[in-house]
């Protein structure tokens, strides 16, 4: 018994010693983007749980056993919402219902851009400046203005519901904006404060190292985007808006506004009319998809092939994709349309 009893005091005194790491909470997230965001708050705490893996796309997702089975345990789980990961919907009414679920969309102050519809968006020009954010004030990642009136009056496209890309309207790409970005990870930072405040003190230090890191890359990309300049480039679906508003990009139009939904000939054609058109440097494909579209609308155009990969497909999953996979959709612009 004495034994015993000088065991448990001493458990007890070890966990009131600095340095010691408490136990972290179970959490799970959606996509990779959003994954490394959560690795990267959660670093010398534990590893965050994703649902998403390998190359697959949450579009076309399916639920395995044990994506269930990260659910059924889950503290935590961290998602951007049913317009684009709608195969989560039920999964988390079901089985994860002991789970503090945050819905990343909801974040106070995201930039939130109207879904576009249709493909053919070169109304939304942003070569003449007027998103290309040329100044450094909006690395305050809390104050600076949100508004979009030019995308929502120039737009003339209709919003869809239920096709993976839309929830009330808005394009759900939202980790492609840096600054979206930062303050996602500050709501991921406060949830797990909230949770496990035993480990408050490293999530704080952990975002203020993540969202200085994010401020740094944001001016890497700018300079590394500099030969895009008054180049425009059609990509495979409407997934880049974010990135293209934030930085400048001429995006002309898009393949297919939604993966679940393939452009029939009529669509091909018009596309392929587009790019001859406007003199297009670069058709992007996606490494989660077939490039035979992209080959036929390039077919006998000037236009060069260039792959793009908005959710992190290519990359293995953790604190280090956000940046490798915003870094690599700068240099596969520059390198395309340059």
């Amino acid at each position: 018994m004495h034994r015993q009893f000088s065991l448990a005091a001493s458990v007890a005194a070890l966990c009131l010693l600095p340095g010691v790491a408490f136990a972290a909470p179970q959490v799970v997230a959606s996509v990779k983007p959003i994954h490394s965001l959560v690795a990267s708050v959660m670093k010398g705490v534990g590893e965050p749980a994703l649902i998403v893996e390998g190359g697959a796309s949450p579009h076309t997702y399916s639920m395995k056993p044990s994506n269930a089975r990260a659910l059924e345990s889950a503290d935590v789980v961290f998602w951007v919402g049913s317009g684009l990961e709608a195969f989560l919907d039920k999964p988390l009414e079901a089985l994860a219902g002991d789970a503090k679920v945050v819905e990343l969309e909801d974040v106070d102050g995201l930039r939130k851009l109207p879904f576009r519809e249709g493909g053919a968006f070169e109304a939304h020009d942003h070569g003449e400046g007027e998103h290309a954010h040329g100044s450094h004030d909006d690395h305050d990642h809390a104050g600076h203005d949100h508004g979009h009136d030019a995308h929502a009056e120039d737009s003339g496209h209709e919003h869809h519901e239920g096709d993976g890309h839309s929830h009330g309207g808005s394009d759900m790409h939202l980790w492609l904006d840096p600054n979206n970005a930062s303050l996602m990870a500050k709501a991921i930072a406060v949830t797990l404060s909230e949770a496990d405040p035993d480990n408050a003190a490293t999530y704080a230090e952990n975002l203020k190292a993540l969202q200085a890191e994010l401020t740094a890359l944001d001016d890497e990309i700018r300079n590394t985007l500099a030969p895009t300049a008054g180049k425009r480039a059609v990509v495979f679906h409407d997934a880049y808006q974010y990135f293209e508003t934030h930085y400048g990009l001429r995006i002309a139009g898009s393949i297919t506004v939604s993966p679940e939904t393939m452009p029939g000939a009529e669509r091909l054609s018009e596309i392929k009319a587009k790019i001859a058109e406007l003199d297009v440097a670069c058709v992007f494909a996606e490494p989660q998809f077939d490039t035979r579209l992209v080959e036929v609308v390039t077919a006998g155009t000037n236009a060069k092939i260039g792959t793009l990969d908005p959710e992190g497909a290519t990359f293995e999953p953790g604190a280090a994709l956000y940046s490798d996979l915003m870094r690599k959709l700068a240099t596969s612009a520059a390198e395309c349309m340059g």
